[in-house]
């Protein structure tokens, strides 16, 4: 009984196995080798607030570009080509051509000239005025004197002009040889105290003869102004009553 039991159930499966394969499926995909159809009525007949921000998105990055590119294109066309840089070649030096060696410059020393007061000198023509007529005699007119009296004047001008230098002054030989010696100036002498005459050529040191030792002052007395004192005035005019 097992048996023709088991018999029959492997026979009604494989029947019902037959009449399911017979039967055709639905198609999975019903659209499929059919042309694609819209359909109108889905698309919405108003527009909502996500629709509207989506197309103001759209027109703003749109404007932007617009300005990009404008930009742009001004930013080339101001552009100014810069000009163009052209190297000059130095000639050629000829090697025949002698170089001219460079010459010294010879520095110039600035000389600083300093002002003096001119009381000094006006107190020491008063001075000269005074005990030697010295003005009197300078300011003159000695064409028609003769020399015997001319002689006579200038031996009184000569005593008080010696008297004043005495007093004012202590002087002093610039050079300590005896006028008419021989002498040699080195190299390096100071030749604000010694002056070169006759024939100068080379280079110090040199041999002459002392013409004049020259004078130096070692000091100075003069008399001291009083305020007020107006040392323009040399000489008093005088009245006689």
């Amino acid at each position: 009984m097992s048996a023709q039991a088991a018999r029959a159930a492997a026979a009604e499966s494989a029947s019902e196995f037959s009449a399911t394969a017979d039967t055709p499926s639905p198609h999975p995909y019903p659209s499929e080798g059919k042309p694609m159809e819209i359909d109108l009525n889905l698309i919405p007949a108003k527009l909502d607030a996500v629709h509207v921000g989506l197309a103001a998105v759209v027109v703003v990055l749109l404007l932007v570009q617009i300005i990009l590119l404008s930009v742009a294109v001004i930013a080339l066309l101001r552009r100014r080509p810069e000009p163009a840089v052209t190297f000059q070649s130095s000639p050629a030096v000829s090697a025949a051509e002698p170089v001219k060696a460079l010459e010294p410059v010879m520095k110039k020393e600035t000389v600083v000239l300093k002002e003096t007061t001119p009381d000094a000198a006006l107190q020491l023509l008063a001075l000269l005025q005074k005990e030697a007529r010295f003005i009197d005699f300078v300011q003159e007119n000695i064409a028609h004197y003769s020399d015997a009296e001319i002689g006579a004047a200038a031996r009184v001008v000569h005593e008080g002009c010696r008297k004043v230098i005495g007093q004012v002054f202590d002087l002093a030989p610039v050079r300590s040889e005896t006028e008419g010696s021989r002498l040699t100036l080195p190299k390096g002498f100071d030749a604000a105290s010694v002056r070169l005459s006759g024939n100068i050529v080379g280079e110090p040191p040199f041999t002459g003869t002392l013409v004049h030792r020259g004078w130096r002052v070692e000091n100075i007395r003069l008399p001291k102004v009083a305020e007020g004192h107006d040392v323009r005035i040399l000489a008093q005019a005088e009245v006689e009553l």
